[in-house]
């Protein structure tokens, strides 16, 4: 697996943390089909107080997943899909380890395999 950054890998836990929570995840679902919209909007959709929804915000924001822009009075949050970019980059990284690692597996079975044959 490639080494990441000390900055990387903090910037994966923090998305890791964020995405942990299912209410988060709903977040990110509903601005992903809806577009841009306000903690106010978000909070009617979803079983949550209109605080809890913006604590959510917040932990998105930090992760870098959401951003929030000032309408007015307003701040309107939307999709930051480049926030995901490490954590994708990771997870590809440890998904290409272990498939050499089980395909090195395969290729030993089967050696030992012919061997006995």
């Amino acid at each position: 697996m490639t080494a990441e950054p000390d900055g990387a890998v903090e910037e994966v836990g923090s998305v890791l943390v964020a995405l942990a929570d299912p209410t988060r995840r709903q977040l990110l679902d509903l601005l992903a089909a809806h577009g841009a919209a306000t903690a106010t909007t978000l909070a009617g959709q979803l079983p949550v107080s209109r605080q809890a929804i913006v604590k959510h915000l917040a932990v998105l924001d930090s992760a870098g997943l959401v951003v929030g822009n000032r309408v007015g009075r307003e701040v309107r949050y939307s999709l930051r899909p480049a926030g995901l970019d490490a954590t994708t980059r990771w997870m590809s990284s440890l998904a290409a380890d272990w498939d050499r690692r089980l395909a090195a597996i395969k290729h030993a079975a089967e050696a030992a395999e012919r061997d006995f044959s």
